[in-house]
């Protein structure tokens, strides 16, 4: 499947523009994680796009539905395992296993942390946000309280890395693609 491909099918069924925005920020920060772990960063970004296919309209079956849709689209089984198991332990029963599942796992939250974090700055960005700032968001439970923190540090442990590993490289993700998101999200409307 193809980006284009990709984009379509999400359309097919998003329209919102939260949800568009936060599909194109899991695209390149996925993309940047293959980059950096040596693995396939077309077919890492794919995932990350497609990763919430079914939430703006099956917000109840979400990483169920997902699997249906994907299906008729022809998407091999292994990618929609892989987005399927983003959900775990909240709406899906398959635990992440391969570093792709993992990273998506940990990093879906953690980048509506950051960005939340981000537009709370003067600059609205997070290229200038250090990793100290970021950790503070983190331990206030009541900033932006619907990224779960829990879901963040299984995800750290899942990966075997450190929380404060996770977040610096989510950071530094997020920063290194932070124009390529806002060109991608300016082109919605």
């Amino acid at each position: 499947m193809t980006r284009d491909q990709a984009w379509d099918l999400l359309a097919q069924y998003n329209k919102g523009e939260f949800l568009l925005r936060h599909a194109i920020t899991l695209e390149h920060v996925m993309g940047y994680f293959a980059q950096e772990l040596g693995h396939d960063r077309e077919h890492w970004s794919i995932v990350g796009l497609l990763h919430d296919i079914d939430f703006e309209m099956w917000p109840d079956e979400h990483c169920t539905k997902c699997r249906e849709l994907l299906r008729e689209a022809g998407v091999d089984e292994g990618t929609i395992r892989s987005i399927a198991c983003h959900g775990w332990g909240i709406c899906s029963e398959l635990e992440p296993e391969h570093q792709m599942e993992k990273v998506l796992y940990a990093c879906d939250e953690l980048t509506g942390l950051i960005g939340a974090a981000a537009l709370m700055r003067p600059s609205k960005s997070c290229k200038d946000m250090e990793l100290k700032s970021l950790k503070k968001k983190f331990k206030d439970k009541r900033f932006a309280a619907g990224c779960s923190r829990e879901v963040i540090e299984n995800g750290a442990k899942l990966l075997g890395w450190e929380l404060d590993e996770l977040m610096g490289r989510t950071l530094a993700a997020m920063q290194a693609e932070e124009d390529a998101i806002e060109a991608a999200a300016a082109a919605l409307g």
